[in-house]
């Protein structure tokens, strides 16, 4: 099947699905006019592609994963890939707790400028803090 029919089956564009083939996701044929060809189980290997890419995986470890693949969406064991996939989970922890610190100090200011808010005109209360120093 040629791109555009690749693209429609798979929602993915023609432009990302180049990419894909760029980075070792996917592989096309050539055929003589320079037309990229791809059979009919790269519908599939893109799905996996994409849902891998929403589990929060970079391509590099994608790329790495796709051949351990099994049609169940579970792999078999590939030498490497669990210690790949531990090490993503652990960033993907540590983005999480960052996330959750910066949520934190949101719900703070937001909170606090809702309090000043309220008091406009007030002095402000004995011990009052602020989010940042002056």
């Amino acid at each position: 099947m040629l791109i555009g029919e690749l693209s429609r089956q798979t929602g993915v564009s023609e432009r990302l699905l180049r990419y894909y083939e760029r980075t070792e996701l996917i592989h096309a044929e050539r055929r003589a006019n320079g037309y990229r060809e791809y059979d009919d189980q790269t519908v599939e290997t893109v799905r996996r592609v994409r849902a891998l890419l929403t589990a929060g995986l970079p391509t590099r470890i994608i790329r790495q994963v796709l051949p351990c693949t099994q049609d169940a969406g579970t792999l078999r064991p590939c030498p490497g890939v669990l210690t790949s996939l531990r090490d993503q989970l652990d960033i993907l922890d540590q983005r999480a707790a960052e996330l959750e610190t910066a949520r934190h100090l949101l719900r703070q200011t937001i909170a606090a400028t809702e309090d000043t808010e309220n008091t406009a005109g007030q002095a402000p209360m004995p011990g009052a803090r602020t989010l940042w120093p002056h």
